[in-house]
C-alpha cells in the first residue's frame, strides 16, 4: 500500500518558529516513545507524530487526539539522543492547532503572533478607556478610594452604575469567548472523529457525553493525576495545580459577586458596595489571588530555567500567558493596597489596568496557551470516547 505525501512547506516553517525548531534532528530512534506514558502498542507516540511533523502532515496531526492529550512531561526532550525535543514539537503544534480552529480565523491570527501585541493590548485597553469616558466617572470622587464608584454614581439605588459598566464589558466578552471556544472544540471533535471514520449515527446523548466522556474528564483534569506520571517535570505540577485552583476560587467569587450585586441587590440595595474582608468569600479571593501569584512565578522561574538549559525556545505562544496572568495578579492585588493606602489616582490606574488585563485573559482566551485547559479536557474526553462502544459499534 503506498501514501503519497504533500508535505505542507508552511506548516514545516510555522513549527519551527514556534519552538519546534529541532524538529529535523529526529532520526526515529523511538526513545521517545519507549519513556512516554501515553505511547501504547500500535500507537509509538510521539514517534509517529514526528515523522508526521518532518513530512508536513499538518491535517493528521491537528485531528490527532494524542497531540492534545501531550501534557509536556519533558521526558521524551530528556532522554532523546538527539536533542529533537518532541515535547516542543507537539508544543508547536498545539499553537498552530488553536489557530487553525479559532474562530474568527482573523482573531485568531491577530492573537498568534506578538507582533500584534501592541494591537493586542489597545483592542481592550480602548474599549475600557472609552466606556469609563462615556460613564462620566473618569474623575477623582470624592472621599475614601471606592472602586464602586470607578465608573461614576447614579440615583438608581436597583444597580450601581459600575455594576452596570462592568456587566456590559464582561458579560458579551465572556458570552463571545464561551461561544469561539465552543466553536473551536466542535471543530476538533469533528476532526478527530474524522481521523477514526467515527459515524455520527453513533454519537452520545448530552447527557451520556456530560456523565461518561466530560466529567471524568474534567475531574481528571482538576486533580493532575498525569502529572505524577512525569519523570524530568514532575515538579510542574507546583505551578500548574495552584493556578487551577486560583482560577477555580476566582470563578466562584465572580459568580457570588455577580449574584450579590445584580440580583440580591435589587431586594438588598447595602449588598452593592464592597464585600467586607471577613466575607468567606473575600477571604477566598484573597487566598486565590495568592495562589495565582505564587502559582504564575513557579511557572516564570521554570521556564526560564528550562530556556537556560536549552531545554525549551522563547515563544509568544509560551510567554503572552503567562504575561496575562502574571498581569492580572499584579494588578489586582496592586488595585487592592492602593485601595487600602487610599493612594486614590494610583489605585484607580491601577484597577483600571485590571479590567483590561482580566478582558484580555479571557477574551483572547480561545487562540492562546490558556485554550489548552479547554482543547486537552475535551481531547481526554474524546480519548474516552474513541475507547467507549460507540466506536466499537462503527468499527464491527
Amino acid at each position: 500500500m503506498t501514501m503519497k505525501v504533500d508535505p505542507d512547506m508552511s506548516f514545516i516553517k510555522y513549527l519551527k518558529s514556534a519552538g519546534g525548531d529541532t524538529l529535523k534532528n529526529c532520526y526515529q530512534c523511538a526513545t521517545c516513545s519507549v519513556v512516554c506514558p501515553l505511547s501504547k502498542d500500535g500507537s509509538p507516540f510521539p514517534r509517529k507524530e514526528m515523522i508526521l511533523a518532518q513530512w508536513g502532515m499538518k491535517d493528521k496531526l491537528i485531528g490527532d487526539v494524542n497531540t492534545m492529550l501531550c501534557h509536556n512531561c519533558g521526558d521524551c526532550n530528556t532522554y532523546c539522543p538527539r536533542g529533537a525535543k518532541p515535547g516542543e514539537v507537539l508544543g508547536a503544534i498545539r499553537a498552530y492547532a488553536y489557530t487553525h480552529y479559532g474562530f474568527p480565523q482573523g482573531l485568531a491570527k491577530l492573537a498568534s503572533d506578538g507582533k500584534n501585541l501592541p494591537i493586542l493590548i489597545g483592542i481592550p485597553a480602548a474599549i475600557v478607556l472609552v466606556l469609563w469616558l462615556i460613564s462620566g466617572g473618569m474623575h477623582m470622587p470624592e472621599g475614601p478610594v471606592d472602586f464602586g464608584n470607578f465608573f461614576g454614581h447614579w440615583d438608581f439605588h436597583w444597580l450601581t452604575k459600575t455594576t452596570f459598566f462592568i456587566d456590559i464589558i464582561f458579560l458579551p466578552a465572556a458570552a463571545f469567548s464561551l461561544f469561539a471556544a465552543y466553536k473551536g472544540v466542535s471543530a476538533m471533535w469533528n476532526k478527530m472523529s474524522e481521523s477514526l471514520e467515527i459515524s455520527s449515527d453513533f454519537s452520545p446523548s448530552a447527557k451520556q457525553f456530560t456523565l461518561e466522556f466530560l466529567w471524568p474528564a474534567i475531574k481528571e483534569t482538576v486533580q493532575h493525576k498525569r502529572f505524577n506520571e512525569c519523570g524530568t517535570n514532575v515538579d510542574r505540577v507546583k505551578g500548574h495545580l495552584p493556578l487551577l485552583l486560583a482560577f477555580i476560587g476566582l470563578l466562584l467569587v465572580t459568580g457570588y459577586s455577580f449574584v450579590r450585586k445584580d440580583f440580591l441587590g435589587l431586594i438588598y440595595p447595602n449588598l452593592h458596595g464592597p464585600i467586607p474582608l471577613y466575607d468567606p468569600f473575600k477571604l477566598l479571593a484573597n487566598i486565590s489571588a495568592v495562589a495565582l501569584l505564587v502559582g504564575v512565578a513557579i511557572l516564570w522561574a521554570n521556564r526560564k530555567k528550562m530556556e537556560a538549559d536549552g531545554k525549551a525556545a522563547p515563544t509568544f505562544y509560551d510567554w503572552f500567558l503567562i504575561w496575562e496572568i502574571a498581569a492580572v495578579g499584579i494588578t489586582g492585588l496592586g488595585a487592592e493596597l492602593l485601595r487600602w493606602a487610599d493612594f486614590g489616582v494610583l489605585a484607580y490606574l491601577a484597577y483600571y489596568l485590571h479590567l483590561v488585563s482580566i478582558f484580555m485573559l479571557f477574551f483572547y482566551m480561545p487562540y492562546t496557551k490558556f485554550a489548552h485547559m479547554v482543547y486537552r479536557t475535551f481531547a481526554m474526553a474524546f480519548e474516552k470516547y474513541r475507547e467507549s462502544s460507540f466506536v466499537q459499534k462503527e468499527s464491527s
